[in-house]
């Protein structure tokens, strides 16, 4: 309603600005013929517009990259569908697997060619990705019957690894038996080296080497360089390998090691996650063996001075059952079961009112989820060109848990339910989110939490050559009865995008997120750009009042992004933002370039069972 509104004000003012004429009243006649009209009327209303805008700069500016005419929707996932229906059981007699160079081809015209010496130089470095590796990453083999849902989740999965760009797979009859089809799969890599980095203030500073698949078998290794001119050791290194898709069960393992200013110790994670519906059995574990650190994990908000020696260990399985077998879109029930285990080597200094926080303990947890997902495609999300893909559906997960702590036993629950793309003649996307849980200890909550969350992302509207898009989120967390240390803040996942202050803290937070972004045509050395502005506003504080009494904090700029999908680089930003009324520590402008990891979809997909995070 709100972006409606705002479409409509912008119309206005253009119609003033480009002295247009109002139009005639469309006649009571037969339904049909008034939506007719309405469309005929609208088409020739937003060309009258466009040619009115086009006479001066200003106002051609606007309508570019705000007033622009809705554009179609095209519903790609059924026309894939179509695609495959056409082979619908007919038996696979052969599987070719063609890897493509990084620049040049690609899945719809293989005849393209690099054309200037650093994209052959590129192709002639990269090591392309073997055979086997695509072959293990497929969910079908020669001689089973060809299923259309099957042929579109399998390009889903290949195409959202990290080291692959784009990937077809093509249907063709075969020349002597009507029964046999031969199918063919295209992969178009993204070239695998890549280098990032970002300095901390004038004392600290990092850069990271990684390559995203190693030798052309998916495998992942990264070597990140991290100093410090006064904390030591004043040159660090953190390591990661990751080996994908272990006899292409989908099962992942990722080994670590870290020997910085800020960590030192070991880590091991594995993952053999629920990918498609038809996968029955998920497992987990992770362990990390810390001897220096500053957190309990990288991602935690609360932060120490004196560094925590403890090992951290989660172990989780489930097993997954269709309750909806005569239904198209299958519902899955998972039935999940959980061990997290925290042990501290050494009591850690903080004040006695924390102390709790960093208790021994370990929490054994059962989980029961609702789910049901599908996905459709789409681009100009966060990606730049490429097919994305939109996950549809819900999941409604139940935890229940038991917390054998060494300053008492006490009970977990929470519930959580989440649902994805629920407008109808595809407006856009809309995603919604909530949960409430905490821990009972003698009859009393405590490490309490509220939350809701709610994103929407528009149609892709047409600006002359330019494509645009809106995107909206409100977020709202209550914490109750949480320790004195845990703090939220609105600068953690950019609640206000660049914001960063030790005062705008408190137990509860309420904010709303605008961004407005313009995909331009145009190219600078193979970089795609994309314009954006955006407005942040923010409520934070005690736990004890009203969000709307709170403190009120906002965020107003602009910037522009840069990224070359054939690269596996993340993206460049360059944004300039003002915070009217900042807190005493932070300044009034805020000047950054930094590189912005692709953002992610919410997930339906069932996952092992954990506490919800305060953050």
């Amino acid at each position: 309603m709100v972006l409606n509104q705002i479409r409509i004000y912008l119309t206005f003012l253009l119609v003033i600005l480009t002295g247009l004429a109002g139009y005639a009243q469309v006649p009571n006649t037969d339904t049909i013929e008034i939506e007719e009209q309405r469309l005929l009327k609208q088409e020739h209303f937003y060309d009258s517009l466009e040619n009115r805008a086009n006479q001066r700069k200003l106002t051609g500016w606007l309508y570019d990259a705000l007033i622009s005419p809705p554009r179609p929707y095209v519903d790609k996932k059924a026309l894939a569908l179509d695609y495959f229906n056409k082979y619908e059981g007919k038996i696979i007699a052969s599987i070719n697997i063609n890897a493509l160079d990084v620049f040049g081809p690609s899945c719809t015209d293989t005849t393209k060619k690099a054309d200037n010496w650093a994209e052959k130089a590129a192709n002639a470095i990269h090591t392309k990705s073997n055979l086997k590796t695509i072959r293990k990453l497929l969910l079908f083999k020669i001689g089973d019957m060809l299923d259309p849902e099957v042929m579109y989740e399998n390009e889903r999965i290949i195409r959202d690894l990290p080291y692959i760009r784009d990937v077809r797979i093509y249907v063709e009859q075969d020349s002597v038996y009507v029964g046999l089809v031969n199918v063919t799969v295209l992969t178009k890599d993204r070239f695998s080296f890549g280098v990032s980095g970002g300095v901390n203030g004038t004392s600290s500073g990092d850069i990271e080497l990684y390559n995203r698949n190693i030798f052309g078998v998916g495998h992942e290794v990264s070597v990140k360089f991290v100093g410090h001119i006064e904390r030591e050791p004043y040159l660090g290194v953190e390591t990661y390998y990751n080996i994908k898709n272990i006899g292409g069960r989908f099962l992942d393992i990722k080994l670590g090691y870290l020997n910085t200013y800020k960590r030192e110790g070991y880590v091991f994670d594995l993952r053999k996650p629920f990918l498609t519906q038809n996968v029955k059995w998920g497992y987990g574990g992770f362990s990390a063996r810390m001897y220096r650190t500053d957190r309990i994990r990288n991602t935690d908000p609360v932060k120490v001075e004196e560094p925590l020696d403890l090992w951290v260990n989660s172990f989780w399985g489930g097993r997954s059952f269709n309750i909806s077998p005569r239904h198209e879109n299958i519902t899955e029930l998972t039935l999940l079961s959980g061990i997290n285990n925290w042990n501290y080597f050494e009591e850690p200094v903080v004040d006695p009112e924390n102390s709790h926080f960093f208790a021994n303990r370990t929490l054994y947890m059962l989980g029961l989820t609702v789910s049901q997902r599908r996905y459709i495609q789409d681009q100009l999300i966060y990606s730049y060109g490429i097919t994305e893909n939109i996950p549809e559906g819900f999941k409604n997960e139940l935890i229940y848990g038991y917390d054998a702590n060494e300053h008492g036993d006490r009970h977990y629950l929470h519930f959580f339910t989440s649902n994805g793309n629920l407008l109808l003649s595809r407006r856009g996307y809309l995603f919604t989110s909530a949960g409430v849980g905490g821990y009972l200890k003698n009859s009393k909550f405590e490490e309490g939490i509220i939350h809701g969350e709610v994103n929407f992302i528009s149609k892709l509207a047409t600006a002359g050559r330019k494509r645009v898009r809106t995107f909206a989120n409100l977020n709202y967390t209550l914490g109750v009865r949480r320790f004195e240390i845990e703090n939220l803040t609105l600068g953690e996942n950019d609640h206000i995008r660049g914001f960063d202050s030790d005062i705008a803290i408190g137990k509860q937070r309420l904010n709303v997120k605008l961004e407005h972004v313009v995909f331009l045509p145009h190219e600078f050395y193979k970089f795609n750009i994309a314009v954006f502005g955006f407005v942040d506003v923010g409520a934070i504080g005690s736990n004890k009042q009203l969000i709307f009494k709170q403190d009120y904090y906002s965020g107003v700029g602009l910037g522009i992004r840069f990224h070359n999908e054939n690269l596996v680089f993340e993206t460049f930003r360059l944004r300039l933002a003002f915070y009217p009324f900042p807190p005493a520590d932070m300044s009034f402008v805020g000047f950054s370039l930094d590189e912005q990891s692709k953002q992610r979809f919410i997930s339906f997909e069932p996952i092992g069972p954990a506490p919800m995070n305060f953050e």
